[in-house]
C-alpha cells in the first residue's frame, strides 16, 4: 500500500469520526430507536420504507441540533475535559464546514419527515428550533434549561406514533409525558457526576445547582412520576395505547429498579451512585419502550 492510498485511508478515517463524534451518533442512535418504537406502537402494518425514512430523517434533526449546538458552544467545549477533544474545539473541523453540515442535515431530515407527512416533519422541526434556540443558550443561565430541554427530548417518542397516524391524540401525548419525565432523573444523576466539569464551563445542570439531598430527593419524585406515567396505559383511559396486566407489572417491576437507585443516590450521594442511576435510567426506557413494542405484537 503507497502512501497516498494511506492517506487516503486517513483521511476517510478522521471524516467518519469527526461526522459521528459532531453528530453525537450514540445518542442520535438512541433517538432513533425511541422512533421506530412510537411507530411500532401505532402502525396497523409495518411500512419498511416510513421506516427507513424515519430512520434516516430523525438522525439528520438530532445530528443537525448537535451540531449546531456544538457550535455554539465550542468555547465552553474546550474547557471541559470530556468534551474538549469534540471536532470543533479539537481544530479537526471548522465552524463554516460544521455550519454546512448541520444545514445539509436540518434539510435533509424535514424533507425526509415530510415525505411522511407534514406533522412529523414540524414536531420534528420544532425540536431543533427548542434544543438549539432555548435550551442550548439557558444552559449557562438556569437550572430551568433542563426542563426547557426536555420537551424536544420528549418528543421522539411520539414522533414515531405522529408518523404512523398522521395524527396528536392522547396515544403520543402519553408517550411524551413518559419520556419527558423520565429525562430529569436521567440528566440530574449526569449532572451530578460531570459537576464539576460542567462547572467549568458554567452549565447549571443540577435543579438547585448542589449535590445535597434537595437535588436527590427531586430526582426520586420524578422517578416516581416517571413510573406512574408509564404505568397509565394499563388503565385503558389512553385510546388504543394499551399495556397488558403482565406487561404493566414488567414496566412496575423495572420502575422499582429505578427508584431503588434514586433512592441510593439520596442515601450515599457519591458521583458512583449517580453514574449507576444514569445506566439504570438508560435502560429503563430502552427495556419499557421494548416491553411496550413486545406486548402490543404479542396480544
Amino acid at each position: 500500500m503507497n502512501l497516498s492510498t494511506t492517506k487516503t485511508y486517513s483521511s476517510r478515517g478522521s471524516l467518519v469520526r469527526n461526522f459521528t463524534e459532531i453528530t453525537k451518533m450514540r445518542l442520535s442512535v438512541s433517538v432513533v430507536f425511541s422512533s421506530l418504537a412510537g411507530y411500532l406502537l401505532a402502525c396497523d402494518t409495518v411500512d419498511f420504507f416510513t421506516l427507513l425514512l424515519l430512520s434516516v430523517g430523525g438522525y439528520c434533526m438530532v445530528g443537525a441540533s448537535n451540531v449546531y449546538n456544538q457550535i455554539i458552544e465550542r468555547d465552553l467545549d474546550a474547557l471541559m475535559e470530556r468534551t474538549k477533544d469534540r471536532p470543533i474545539p479539537s481544530g479537526r473541523m471548522g465552524v463554516t464546514s460544521a455550519f454546512i453540515l448541520a444545514c445539509i442535515l436540518t434539510l435533509g431530515g424535514v424533507g425526509l419527515l415530510y415525505v411522511i407527512n407534514p406533522k412529523t416533519a414540524l414536531f420534528g422541526a420544532i425540536s431543533i428550533f427548542m434544543y438549539v434556540s432555548l435550551y442550548t443558550p439557558l444552559k449557562t443561565r438556569t437550572p430551568l434549561a433542563v426542563f426547557v430541554g426536555a420537551l424536544p427530548g420528549a418528543i421522539p417518542f411520539m414522533l414515531g406514533w405522529v408518523a404512523a397516524t398522521n395524527d396528536f391524540g392522547i396515544e403520543p401525548g402519553t408517550l411524551f409525558m413518559i419520556q419527558f419525565f423520565w429525562q430529569f432523573p436521567h440528566f440530574w444523576a449526569i449532572g451530578w457526576f460531570l459537576f464539576e466539569d460542567y462547572e467549568k464551563a458554567g452549565f447549571f445542570m443540577l435543579p438547585n445547582g448542589r449535590r445535597d439531598k434537595g437535588t436527590a430527593i427531586q430526582i426520586i419524585l420524578y422517578c416516581i412520576w416517571t413510573v406512574l406515567a408509564s404505568l397509565i396505559p394499563a388503565f385503558g383511559v389512553t385510546g388504543s395505547l394499551f399495556l397488558s396486566p403482565v406487561a404493566a407489572l414488567l414496566i412496575l417491576g423495572l420502575g422499582v429498579w429505578l427508584i431503588y437507585y434514586a433512592v441510593r443516590l439520596f442515601r450515599m450521594k457519591s458521583d458512583k451512585a449517580a453514574r449507576q442511576l444514569m445506566l439504570v435510567s438508560v435502560s429503563y426506557i430502552t427495556l419499557l419502550q421494548l416491553i411496550y413494542v413486545i406486548d402490543k405484537f404479542i396480544r
